[in-house]
């Protein structure tokens, strides 16, 4: 079984899917409406929300004929959240760099003088 973050990455790595996701962001969109913009099947657009259902970037609901889809963000806030810690592991690090060639950069301009 893979974990939930493993499976919104999954998701995330096909830029189909992430276009998708990013017109979700504007509000619910049926099947068609997502399937405009691309020059893929609807089949194959199916499949791509298949993918981001089962991620939980997206759900589907029914109204009438219709099954607009939603964008649900928790998942994203997930892979945000994990992002995040290594994001400021790297700005720590960057500063620590930073401090340091600074402490250099004073010291060889003092060698200089």
């Amino acid at each position: 079984m893979t974990d939930p973050l493993s499976t919104t990455f999954a998701a995330l790595a096909d830029p189909t899917r992430r276009a998708i996701l990013v017109r979700l962001a504007s509000g619910e969109a049926t099947v068609n409406q997502l399937a405009e913009p691309f020059d893929i099947s609807l089949p194959a657009v199916s499949r791509h929300l298949k993918v981001l259902e089962g991620a939980g970037l997206i759900s589907r609901t029914r109204e009438a004929q219709a099954r607009p889809c939603k964008l649900e963000p928790e998942a994203l806030q997930r892979a945000y959240s994990w992002i995040d810690h290594y994001r400021r592991f790297w700005d720590a690090s960057f500063d620590r760099m930073a401090d340091y060639l600074a402490e250099l950069q004073a010291a060889e301009n003092k060698d200089k003088a």
